[in-house]
């Protein structure tokens, strides 16, 4: 049978939900998932309460599944992933095909985040999350030793909100929504105040703000957070990202592939990245001078931290997107020079440019925040990303990423090991 035979009679060759999904051989949920993401368009007819989809483009979906199907491995891994989220392109990178440098400086990182998620802006939107799960994550939070990173203690706070969520195995595009809208808050939430001021309502960014510094806040710089929390919401694959993907192909919880994303974001080559680049700031403030500690850092053979990104051959637009904002933040200036300072010395030995961990150091460092604060901010904007693609893979088929091993050791059969005995250490 043919596609277009599937409606015989219909205006337009429309099909229903249910022969759309029968074409493209998935549940009618992956359907709707399909459109949230832009893969296809609905329609209703004048007096129909059901949805109806052209054709057309329904057919051209399924030639494209199985042209991607034939693509995998004979262990069924897909050799590249589909997504509709993020594109980076020419030194620029876009959210759903609009400019993520043009959305963060208008719209609210929460706004930006709903985007993401439904391709929908709707302005004033303001995650909460209920009481009991701000007070169960910020219980477990504070049961942890001190010089717990933030990545833990967010992990932590994960972890609580997931347990008080009933509804959390429930993969369904609303309530994976839902749990995303209550996560976010609740991250910020469980995390202890900087200072003598707790602010538990308002924009997401004044709330995190009192938990990165107890400096009073200003309106520029919480423009600046509140910018960056939009331009770091997602940045298409990155290791944590692809981590997020592979839990939720398992079908893993949004709650617990936020989890993963967490542990692979705990990285000095990911998330930590930023620390690294505010300790190089704080050390060129205190010197006067990029000079003597880049030469220190090409001496140990280190990289230069906050310079340079594999998929932006010129300047990470992030960070001249927070560059520019840097300007207007008071006190920020001697930090701005000692930046470019370490720009223009690296520049000597290897043209590499700011990046968004180096634009994130003057911030933290200008702003009086502890080295872990752009962990901290990182972690949570890119939460939204995070939601965002587990919706995606549950769309997808399950256990998709399941690679196998290139096996390099002995050839079987071996024989059996030889058991050895251990010396027991001798009591003081």
């Amino acid at each position: 049978m043919r596609a277009h035979e599937l409606a015989p009679g219909r205006p337009e060759g429309r099909l229903t939900t249910k022969e759309t999904a029968e074409l493209l051989g998935v549940k009618p949920e992956t359907v709707y998932a399909y459109v949230s993401r832009g893969l296809l368009s609905s329609r209703r007819d004048p007096g129909s309460r059901a949805s109806t989809f052209d054709v057309q483009e329904v057919t051209a979906l399924a030639r494209r599944n199985r042209r991607e199907a034939a693509a995998t491995t004979s262990t069924g891994v897909d050799l590249s992933v589909r997504t509709g989220i993020t594109l980076i392109e020419e030194d620029r990178y876009y959210f759903r095909g609009v400019d993520a440098t043009e959305l963060a400086a208008r719209h609210s990182f929460e706004e930006i985040a709903e985007w993401l998620w439904t391709g929908r802006l709707v302005t004033g939107t303001s995650f909460t999350a209920p009481d009991s799960t701000v007070e169960a994550a910020r219980r477990a939070v504070n049961a942890l030793p001190a010089h717990t990173s933030p990545t833990d203690r967010l992990r932590a706070a994960a972890i609580a909100a997931s347990a008080e969520d009933p509804l959390r195995f429930d993969l369904s595009e609303e309530s994976v929504l839902g749990a995303g809208r209550v996560l976010i808050p609740t991250l910020v939430g469980a995390l202890p105040a900087a200072g003598s001021d707790r602010c538990d309502d308002g924009p997401l960014a004044r709330r995190l703000w009192h938990r990165l510094t107890g400096r009073p806040a200003d309106d520029a710089s919480v423009r600046v957070l509140d910018t960056a929390l939009g331009l770091l919401a997602d940045h298409d694959l990155a290791a944590s990202t692809l981590a997020v993907r592979v839990a939720a192909s398992a079908r893993a919880h949004a709650y617990a592939a936020v989890s993963a994303g967490l542990g692979a974001l705990e990285s000095p080559l990911h998330g930590a990245a930023s620390g690294l680049a505010h300790r190089l700031l704080l050390e060129v403030l205190d010197q006067g001078t990029a000079g003597p500690v880049i030469a220190a850092e090409l001496r140990a053979g280190r990289r230069v931290p906050g310079l340079g990104h594999r998929l932006y051959p010129g300047e990470d637009p992030r960070a001249q997107a927070l560059f520019g904002l840097l300007e207007q933040v008071p006190g920020a200036e001697p930090a701005l020079l000692a930046a470019r300072d370490i720009a223009a010395t690296t520049a000597r030995h290897a043209p590499l440019y700011a990046n968004v961990d180096l634009a994130l150091a003057v911030f933290t460092a200008s702003c009086g925040m502890p080295d872990t604060a752009g962990e901290t901010l990182f972690a949570v904007a890119r939460t939204a990303g995070w939601i965002a693609h587990a919706l995606e893979e549950y769309g997808e088929r399950p256990l998709r990423m399941r690679p196998s091993g290139h096996y390099v050791g002995p050839r079987p059969p071996q024989p059996l090991p030889e058991p050895c005995v251990v010396p027991t250490p001798k009591s003081g």
